[in-house]
Formats: structure tokens, C-alpha cells, sequence
């Protein structure tokens, strides 16, 4: 198989961009397989590869664990980054990029959850149970706290995370099959007041670690993240780089109270942030994280209003989580299951690939249906759409003056169409078996 089409962002700031120009979304779901053994919910597989694929997916974020790149300190594991580079081959070909995103997690194994290396820790502070909470046990901790902020405030363990992503990238600098680098999961300023945390500390780590990984791998996006707390929103500040990516997370009624109960003001607003925030980098936005617990009242409503907002937007997404025995899983740990009724909701036709003058309305992933609105073009050109054959069945273009011709790849779950001059609007809908009489 070919390799994919690189990816770049396009000299607007605004859009990720294929080698044709064409603007590309990147949709898809988060798989944590790749991180240490004590936080990962599930293993990644073929199956699930194609699952993704014929749902319509284009796009796997894999979070890797600095503490498996660098369980000491000064060598990194060529192990572990073969595992990394099987997965990412696995994936593409079944035509699903992979983002690799630098996990952290309650700042590491040494804390109970996933990141630094054992060996990142301050010396004599106290790693104190003193919260009932099992969860904010670990969050409160004195010595994982202090951990976090000494990375930040210091440059000697910033030293050997911008060594580990140089290492990273020398082993995938030529794989276009990796979209980008997400370069830190979540940064929290605790104890660092918020605002002087992102322009002081946040911002210009990204700045640097850009840089250094732009001497070995000239070839890759660059995400960067918001704060851990990104419903109070995010300071920026301007980062002039080439292809950034910015990436915030969305859990605003459903992991961060109050919980959602049909009233989307919240979600609107919060989305309406996060849209000016990649506007002030800038950047185009791809949402990293978002997510909710299937058996929450709501949850299917919640994904409906997030997906259309983000549709609205032109915008991608990647879905916290692909495989987990809970709420949050489409397939379930052992296999054997997969929520299909909650997937349709995640499963909506998109536009992948499109020139500039192609847009298209919000995907019905329900019903099956999509509205794209074609601007018209100097001669003949092609769009292509990711289709949930897996929940829908396979599509047809129907109307439209200009539309010329139709190709469906059932392989690739992709409808691929030729467009003519002039201006018109298609309807894309799925094929309904006549009934015999």
C-alpha cells in the first residue's frame, strides 16, 4: 500500500491541508495501549483497525509514555519505540493515521498514573495519602505535585523530554503515516497560578521543544494542547511556527460538573472559546480529547450537540475512548462486544478531503446524510468523503449540476467525487434496498 498523503497546515493558519491543498479532518478515537501496563485499558488490534476504518475513521491519537521511552534517564528504549512504530503500521494500513501524543497522567508510574520516568521525582517531598478520595489522592499529592513544577520551573528534565522527542521523530521523521506530535497531554499550572503558567512556562516549553524537534524532522505537524483546566479557558501566546496544530480537550458536562441535562449553552460557549483560542496562535483547531460516559442520562444528546458544533466549525475531533471495558468504550476490553448504537452517534459522514470551495452541513450518522455545497472551480476536481459503511451501508450522490461522476471504495469506506464547474448542492445518502414486491 501507498503510504498516506503528508499533512501540513496551510499558509491561512487555518486548515490541515493534504498534498493537493485539499483541507483534511482528522477524525477519530484515542487508544491509551501504548502506555504503561498499569494505567492501559486495552490492548489495539487489527480488528479494531478495521472497525475504525470501515466506521469512516481516519485518525488514531496514540499517547506514548516517557517513562517506557526512558526508564533511564539517558537511553532510550529502541524497544519500545518498535512497538510504537508496529502500531502506527498497523493502523495505516488500514488507512487510519496515528498522532502520537507525549502522555501525562498524574505525572507518572512513580504516582499511580503515566508520564516522567520513576527516576523524575524531588527528593524528600512526601507522597502523602492524606485525601479520601482514591483519585484525588493521587491528583493532591505533595510529591507528585512538586514533581510537575519542578519540570516546569527547571530546565534539566525539559533537557531529556526535548532529547526523548528528538528521538522520537529521528524514527519517524520520513513516515507520512504519522500525522503530527502532540507535545504534552494536559499541562496543568498547580501550584503556578493559571495565565502566568501558559505565557511564562506553558508557551515557551512548546516554543522550544517545536525547535528542537524541527532540527530532526522537518516533515510533521506540531499539536499543542490547552491547560488541564480548559473550561476556565487558556492564555495564549502567539506561536509563530510552522504547522501547529491547536488542540484543547472538551469534557464540560461530562466529566467536569455540571453534569449535561439537555442545556447545551455550556458546551456552546465553551466551543466558541476554544475556536478564538486557536484563532489567537494561530492554528487550526483539532479537539484532542472529548468524551462521555455512555450510561450518563444525556450522553447520546451530549455527543449530538458537541459533533454538530464542531461540524459547524469545519472542525476535527478524536474520541476519548476507542476500547474500554466501561461507559466510555465503543469495543470492550476482551473483544467481544461493540457499542454499536452509541457509535452511530460518533459515525457521521464527513468530508476527509476537499478543496477550499467544497463544504459540506453537519453529518447524520443516524439517518445517513450529508449536504455538500459546491462554490465551483477552474475544471474538473475531486472530494471524498469518509462514510460509516459499518453502521450505514454503502452511500450515493444524488442532484447536483455539477457533480460528474461517483466512485464508492467499500475497502476504504470512502465515497471519492468528481465535481465539474459551476455551482450546486449534493446529497449524499445511504443506498435503502428496494423492498420486492
Amino acid at each position: 500500500m501507498a503510504g498516506l498523503p503528508w499533512l501540513s497546515v496551510a499558509a491561512d493558519h487555518a486548515r490541515i491541508v493534504d498534498e493537493k491543498q485539499r483541507t483534511v479532518l482528522l477524525r477519530g478515537f484515542n487508544s491509551d495501549a501504548l502506555l504503561e501496563a498499569s494505567v492501559r485499558h486495552a490492548d489495539l488490534d487489527d480488528t479494531d483497525a478495521s472497525l475504525m476504518e470501515q466506521a469512516g475513521f481516519d485518525v488514531v491519537r496514540l499517547p506514548i509514555a516517557w517513562s517506557r521511552l526512558e526508564p533511564r534517564r539517558g537511553r532510550v528504549d529502541g524497544a519500545y519505540l518498535d512497538e510504537v512504530a508496529r502500531t502506527v503500521a498497523m493502523l495505516n494500513r488500514h488507512h487510519l493515521y496515528a498522532l502520537l501524543d507525549m502522555h501525562f497522567l498524574d505525572w507518572g508510574p512513580r504516582f499511580e498514573g503515566s508520564g516522567a520516568p520513576e527516576w523524575a521525582a524531588v527528593p524528600l517531598v512526601p507522597n502523602l495519602p492524606w485525601w479520601p478520595s482514591d483519585t484525588w489522592r493521587r491528583h493532591l499529592s505533595p510529591a507528585q505535585n512538586a514533581a510537575t513544577t519542578y519540570f516546569w520551573l527547571f530546565p534539566d528534565w525539559q533537557t531529556d523530554f526535548e532529547i526523548v522527542w528528538r528521538s522520537v521523530a529521528a524514527r519517524f521523521r520520513d513516515d507520512s503515516g504519522v500525522a503530527g506530535y502532540d507535545l504534552y497531554n494536559e499541562p496543568h499550572p498547580l501550584p503556578i497560578p493559571p495565565r502566568l503558567f501558559e505565557l511564562h512556562w506553558m508557551w515557551p516549553l512548546y516554543a522550544r521543544t517545536i525547535d528542537q524537534i524541527g532540527r530532526v524532522d522537518p516533515n510533521h505537524l506540531f499539536v499543542v494542547e490547552g491547560t488541564l483546566f480548559d473550561d476556565f479557558g487558556t492564555a495564549v501566546a502567539p506561536l509563530r511556527a510552522r504547522d501547529v496544530v491547536y488542540s484543547p480537550h472538551l469534557y464540560t458536562g461530562s466529566l467536569v460538573p455540571p453534569a449535561f441535562d439537555g442545556d447545551a449553552q455550556g458546551i456552546d460557549s465553551h466551543i466558541a472559546d476554544q475556536e478564538r483560542e486557536a484563532r489567537s496562535v494561530p492554528a487550526p483547531m483539532l479537539p484532542g480529547e472529548l468524551g462521555i460516559d455512555h450510561g450518563q442520562p444525556h450522553a447520546a444528546e451530549w455527543a449530538d450537540r458537541v459533533l454538530d458544533a464542531y461540524d459547524d466549525l469545519d472542525a476535527g475531533w478524536i474520541w476519548w475512548q476507542w476500547r474500554e471495558s466501561s461507559g466510555w468504550g465503543i469495543r470492550n476490553a476482551s473483544g467481544t462486544d461493540v457499542d454499536s448504537g452509541y457509535l452511530r452517534h460518533l459515525a457521521r459522514p464527513y468530508l476527509v478531503a476537499a478543496p477550499p470551495q467544497v463544504r459540506a452541513g453537519r453529518g447524520d450518522g443516524i439517518t445517513g446524510r450529508l449536504t455538500l455545497h459546491a462554490a465551483g472551480g477552474a475544471g474538473a476536481y475531486t472530494v471524498t468523503v469518509a462514510w460509516p459503511e459499518l453502521t450505514l451501508g454503502a452511500p450515493v450522490a444524488a442532484g447536483g449540476s455539477c457533480l460528474v461522476a461517483q466512485t464508492w471504495q467499500p475497502d476504504e469506506a470512502r465515497l471519492v467525487l468528481t465535481f465539474g464547474p459551476g455551482q450546486c448542492t449534493v446529497q449524499v445518502v445511504r443506498v435503502v434496498a428496494s423492498s420486492s414486491s
